[in-house]
């Protein structure tokens, strides 16, 4: 189940979310009314330089001076608002959505502790995991993330998302399991300049947890969609690893086939098994994960769960479901399925 889906404009050409909106919309049948979000990048073009920390306070009164003084310890916040919501949206509001834009201040930072990003990311655990009714869902520059407990359409009209523009869309409707529906649950899932929005279940949870909580991040939101945001942070980020790579870490060939591959390729494949051994994602999935340039999309080893894409002129789309893209643009070229494990992949100019 879970309806996923992902658009990306290599121009940077900004779309509204009224598209995304309607696609998402489309697969509710996938969906259970349990959660459901979007997430926009190119979204505060006037913030762009500012980390856009979104948070979810349960009483805004009581923990709101306590994450704010937090904050004030690592950096400066520019501007500070409660997330525009709208009442009429059929959403019981259980949380109050925060958005304050800060930038770090590297001077004040222990040395272990000075680039930028790692001073968020250090902030992010740390509220998560200290702070009673605060949790930090969003944390990138220039990036919105909207979630809540509800079905696409009134989610979206809970945030008016309508008003807002991105280059690079993702949208996800959440049919949960085996973990709660609630919405720090919902996708997609951030930290930093990653989002993730996913279908099926990562069975090897536990082993990618312990793994991951190894190099400092902690998991605090209950599902098993989370730690993906923070393996492609480990990765990609901290360890320099490329796109391609990283999805081969996560999704590897089997072992009987990498028997067969060329001697070059062969060694290659072997030392990322050995090196990421702990990361290996199994279970079946489909997932769509975008940072500021690219968007991939990628499924387990099998092919599991559906993932299809499709172009038009310089915007790629990535979903579960073709209708979907063709909801977002009828005229779309072809349509192709990617093998298990095979990442399709849009840069942005």
């Amino acid at each position: 189940m879970c309806g996923i889906i992902g658009v990306i404009d290599r121009s940077r050409q900004r779309m509204d979310g009224t598209g995304i909106r309607s696609a998402l919309s489309r697969m509710d049948e996938r969906g259970s009314g349990e959660g459901a979000g979007y997430a926009a990048y190119g979204a505060f073009p006037d913030y762009k330089e500012y980390y856009a920390l979104h948070v979810f306070f349960d009483n805004p009164h009581e923990t709101k001076p306590l994450v704010e003084d937090e904050l004030s310890k690592w950096g400066t916040v520019e501007y500070q608002e409660a997330i525009p919501t709208f009442e009429q949206a059929n959403i019981r509001k259980l949380h109050i959505p925060w958005r304050f834009f800060f930038k770090p201040d590297i001077h004040l930072m222990p040395r272990s502790i000075t680039p930028a990003d790692d001073i968020v990311t250090h902030l992010v655990m740390k509220i998560n995991s200290s702070i009673p009714g605060a949790l930090v869902y969003s944390s990138g520059k220039d990036l919105a993330v909207f979630k809540a407990s509800g079905w696409p359409e009134e989610v979206a009209d809970f945030y008016r998302i309508q008003d807002y523009k991105g280059y690079l869309w993702l949208g996800h409707n959440r049919y949960p399991t085996n973990t709660p529906g609630w919405w720090g649950g919902a996708h997609p899932f951030n930290l930093l300049h990653w989002s993730v929005v996913h279908n099926g279940e990562i069975t090897s949870y536990g082993t990618n947890r312990r793994y991951i909580e190894s190099y400092g991040y902690r998991c605090s939101m209950f599902t098993d969609t989370e730690v993906v945001a923070y393996l492609f942070d480990l990765l990609i980020r901290r360890h320099g690893l490329t796109i391609e790579t990283a999805v081969k870490a996560l999704a590897p060939p089997f072992w009987d086939e990498i028997d067969r591959m060329p001697n070059r390729e062969q060694e290659i494949m072997r030392a990322i098994r050995l090196t990421y051994g702990p990361a290996l994602m199994n279970g079946p999935f489909a997932i769509v994960v975008a940072n500021h340039d690219s968007m991939v999309g990628f499924t387990d080893r099998i092919k599991l769960r559906p993932l299809v894409s499709g172009e038009s002129g310089a915007r790629l789309y990535i979903s579960s479901e073709e209708a979907a893209i063709r909801t977002l643009d009828p005229g779309v070229g072809d349509i192709t399925m990617p093998r298990a494990g095979e990442p399709i992949i849009g840069r942005a100019q």
